[in-house]
């Protein structure tokens, strides 16, 4: 049955309108008829019980923890389902977990969205006395560097997607143009310098030093384009754009999702390249590439297809066409990252079945078949939390691997929870 769906789910995904009211339908009708649970598991809630207020971290490629494992990053709205990129602010916290819980609220942001919050997050290399988050300005979108100590702040002339593990690089791109063509994950405070331009020959990746400031322009949107250009590419009318910058641990290369639209048909394609931009390679050109991470400076786990053996995830080689797939019982998307242990497990969610529940799953790369795949924790989504709006776990690790913090909506708001271990 779950093949039948997914293969449902992969043909109306060329049309996105129809596929949202087929999908309520469906998923009305088998909420009604099955058993209804609220959450199952070792899960403590860790936000504050404050029905008003919706408390959530972000996105699974960063941890809300400190390096001491004592504070936890967390965000404070007052609305997270009616708008995906909402305009106005939103605050920061810190979570003492050894006190009690207490909330301090240390800066505010006024770029945000439900999905990746303002890109919070500890600053290495010691990944305790500093955070960065992005916000807005002097009416410009720039990213934030603030002392929690002293509450010093140091203002970048650029927001960030994603941040090397040593605190001085940083990669960005087109916030604004995110927003138009992908609610959830941009900002919504400018406008888009290249609104209603299908391939901008405009400056699509950014590299900045944290430490000075200085930005350099890495690749525009016509670099992807004419790279190992596929027919579909080359339509009259094609909208490009990219998203899920990543950069590996050592800092040294990146992976970007360069993705463009035919009408309703979206094409992905994984690309990496060297930090300056340079040694583009194309990693998997399979129509669908969805969510991925570095396992080590050389290998990739991603969810995608794979022409030759279908949906699912698979473990790559960067810079090679070696790969393999991992538990091939697995096909429905979901947001993995590895354990900082190393011991190749990696912790992964999915999207709310049938009966509305999200499943929180751990698994290791070695046991291929995935006969050893652990379910750590199950919760309900309302359905008030759907579509652009949604609520992913996006599960992130901490620092000592022996727990699972996550976003979830089960007791009809959002809030922050860690599973132990």
């Amino acid at each position: 049955m779950a093949s039948i769906e997914q293969k449902m789910n992969y043909q109306l995904n060329k049309y996105p309108y129809i596929k949202k009211y087929i999908k309520r339908a469906y998923q009305l009708a088998c909420y009604a008829a099955s058993k209804k649970i609220t959450s199952e598991g070792n899960i403590i809630k860790v936000s504050p019980d404050d029905p008003k207020n919706e408390y959530f971290f972000g996105y699974y490629d960063k941890t809300p923890w400190d390096i001491t494992m004592r504070y936890l990053l967390c965000m404070k709205a007052e609305n997270t389902w009616s708008v995906p990129d909402p305009l106005g602010k939103a605050q920061i916290l810190l979570i003492d977990t050894e006190n009690n819980n207490k909330v301090t609220e240390i800066a505010y942001t006024h770029t945000w969205n439900v999905q990746q919050g303002c890109m919070a997050q500890w600053l290495g290399p010691d990944f305790k006395s500093h955070i960065l988050y992005n916000d807005m300005r002097d009416g410009k979108y720039c990213s934030v560097i603030l002392d929690v100590n002293t509450f010093n702040e140091r203002v970048l002339p650029l927001p960030c997607y994603t941040v090397s593990a040593d605190g001085k690089t940083a990669l960005s791109l087109d916030f604004s143009r995110l927003h138009n063509l992908r609610l959830g994950y941009g900002y919504s405070e400018l406008p888009e310098s290249t609104k209603c331009v299908a391939l901008p020959n405009n400056t699509a990746v950014w590299k900045m030093d944290l430490e000075t400031g200085e930005v350099t322009e890495l690749l525009k949107y016509t670099d992807f384009a004419n790279f190992q250009p596929r027919p579909e590419m080359q339509e009259k009318g094609s909208v490009h754009k990219v998203n899920h910058l990543m950069l590996s641990p050592n800092g040294k290369r990146f992976m970007v999702l360069y993705r463009w639209f035919n009408g309703q048909r979206k094409y992905t394609r994984l690309i990496t390249c060297n930090v300056d931009g340079s040694d583009m390679y194309v990693l998997s050109d399979d129509d669908m590439v969805s969510h991925c991470y570095w396992k080590n400076n050389e290998e990739i786990i991603a969810f995608e297809n794979k022409h030759e053996e279908g949906t699912g995830y698979y473990l790559m080689k960067d810079k090679t066409t070696e790969y393999h797939r991992l538990w091939p019982q697995i096909s429905n998307d979901g947001h993995p990252s590895y354990s900082p242990l190393h011991d190749g497990s990696v912790v992964f969610d999915s999207y709310p079945d049938k009966r509305r529940v999200q499943e929180l799953k751990i698994a290791r790369d070695c046991d291929i078949e995935g006969r050893e795949i652990k379910v750590v924790g199950k919760v309900f989504s309302p359905f008030k939390y759907d579509n652009d709006t949604r609520c992913d776990l996006h599960p992130r690790w901490s620092p000592d691997g022996k727990k699972i913090c996550f976003d979830g909506t089960f007791e009809g708001h959002r809030g922050l929870y860690i599973v132990n271990l």
